[in-house]
């Protein structure tokens, strides 16, 4: 059990304070839809690095991923794990000036230059899905460290996260979000670094951590077998390769090279982040040996160090939550807005009502997802969902896209996203998950072979030539 300490609560609830000051007055600056949904274009790299590194370690990493793998599976699996954030990085570095390049400023929108309207509208919805999962279980983190610091019910500290998240993501879009964003990356990579000696001295040094967990936790692979790891390993990969935020914030930049060095930034960042955090997770093991949730392992520590180290780190934990939620609720409501109202509903909306569009639907489908959460037993479940449907779906007919040219057909492109999507959704409730490991094994190669067959069959229809191209 983990013993709740209210000072650690003060210093979250200062940090969220200056987080929805920031919000207020983003909310001043925000007058059209490229100013909520691009901040302008207007970011420096110092932005861009914080915003990337921020939006993609929320709670799928602190209470997710390589926390929940690190307390229950094994340390060098969590370690593991970060190689698929850095590989992905630098692929997202390489196409960067391409991204830049087109007029696009959603994936859909990418889809529909090569693949059609139908493109468009699987994106859309594909897209929303998955990302209301990804805000759900920001909720649920966020309600972890209200937990800790308060002592109040799990589910209280969501429902106070949903406002909080919604509220952050519904005044000022990507300009409130970008700054909060950066603010929260630097405060997490300080408090991670300072809170090292503290966290080890605090577990009896390294060699007490090994000694108090189980034997296999220091294996290669834990206690996992390789197509288990896989199965967490291939769809964090996938996701961060064709993540429309992560897309939105390299086009916000203020020039190519802002969005260069804050790509470079944000390596830096998530591979020193992505290094502390299973040490830390590694000892919580140690401590706490039985926690009711693998997710709350990082959280747990802040309990044991001084107190002003412990509320800086869950401090930056909670940016982390609140920030990720916020944009990933905010890209959710932007495809239904930019992809389906202003395209196919009302083609001539202003740009202000489009931005107030978006706003009403932040706040259904923030109340969506909190229902959404309440459905999954963990939140590893709810993220390995979330980011198989996406990687299936949508990262590998995005690459396709991307680097096949003029050997990719229309219908090629179509067939790989619904068989992605198909075998992503049913194979745990309808197919009972015919073996042990995530969908995505199966459904990323399955879509991938279907885009390539189809493609080849129907060669002489419609062929995309230059994906991406700027209009």
């Amino acid at each position: 059990m983990v013993d709740s300490d209210i000072t650690l609560f003060y210093i979250v609830a200062a940090y969220l304070v200056v987080m929805l000051g920031v919000g207020v007055w983003a909310y001043k600056k925000t007058n059209t839809a490229e100013d909520f949904l691009l901040a302008g274009r207007s970011l420096g790299a110092v932005i861009i690095a914080g915003t990337l590194m921020a939006t993609w370690m929320g709670s799928g990493t602190v209470t997710g991923g390589p926390t929940s793998i690190g307390y229950a599976n094994g340390f060098v699996p969590a370690i593991l794990f970060m190689s698929a954030a850095l590989i992905g990085i630098v692929i997202l570095k390489v196409l960067a000036p391409r991204i830049r390049a087109g007029s696009e400023i959603t994936i859909p929108e990418m889809l529909e230059d090569a693949l059609g309207w139908e493109g468009r509208v699987i994106g859309m919805i594909v897209i929303a899905f998955a990302y209301v999962g990804i805000v759900s279980y920001q909720f649920i983190g966020f309600g972890f460290v209200l937990n800790v610091s308060t002592g109040i019910s799990v589910t209280q500290g969501t429902i106070i996260g949903a406002v909080v998240i919604i509220s952050l993501a519904a005044m000022g879009g990507l300009m409130s979000v970008s700054y909060t964003d950066a603010i929260s990356a630097f405060l997490m990579i300080f408090g991670l670094i300072v809170a090292v000696p503290f966290v080890l001295s605090s577990a009896g040094g390294w060699g007490n951590i090994v000694a108090e967990t189980p034997d296999t936790h220091t294996n290669l692979l834990g206690d996992l077998t390789f197509l288990q790891f896989l199965g967490f390993w291939a769809p964090f990969f996938l996701l961060i390769l064709g993540d429309q935020n992560m897309y939105q914030r390299i086009l916000a930049g203020d020039s190519d090279e802002s969005s260069n060095r804050g790509i470079i930034g944000w390596f830096i960042g998530v591979g020193v982040a992505m290094t502390i955090i299973p040490v830390f997770v590694f000892a919580s093991r140690a401590m706490f040996p039985e926690l009711g949730d693998p997710g709350m392992a990082l959280v747990a520590v802040t309990t044991v160090i001084p107190t002003w180290i412990g509320g800086l780190l869950l401090a930056a934990v909670s940016a982390f939550i609140i920030t990720t939620g916020s944009s990933y609720l905010l890209s959710a409501s932007t495809n239904i807005s930019h992809d389906l109202y202003s395209n196919f509903v009302n083609p001539d909306a202003s740009s202000s009502r489009v931005a107030w569009f978006t706003r009403g639907l932040v706040i259904a489908l923030g109340i969506f997802a909190f229902v959404l959460g309440e459905f999954f037993p963990t939140i590893l479940e709810l993220q390995m969902y979330s980011y198989t449907a996406y990687g299936a779906a949508i990262t590998v007919p995005l690459m396709a896209v991307f680097l096949m040219r003029n050997r990719l057909t229309k219908a090629g492109g179509i067939s790989g996203m619904l068989v992605g999507a198909s075998i992503a959704i049913a194979w745990d409730p309808l197919l009972g998950t015919p073996i042990e490991t995530d969908a995505v094994v199966i459904a990323a190669p399955a879509a991938l072979l279907s885009i390539l067959v189809v493609s080849y069959i129907t060669r002489d229809g419609e062929v995309v030539t230059e994906p991406m191209e700027a209009s």
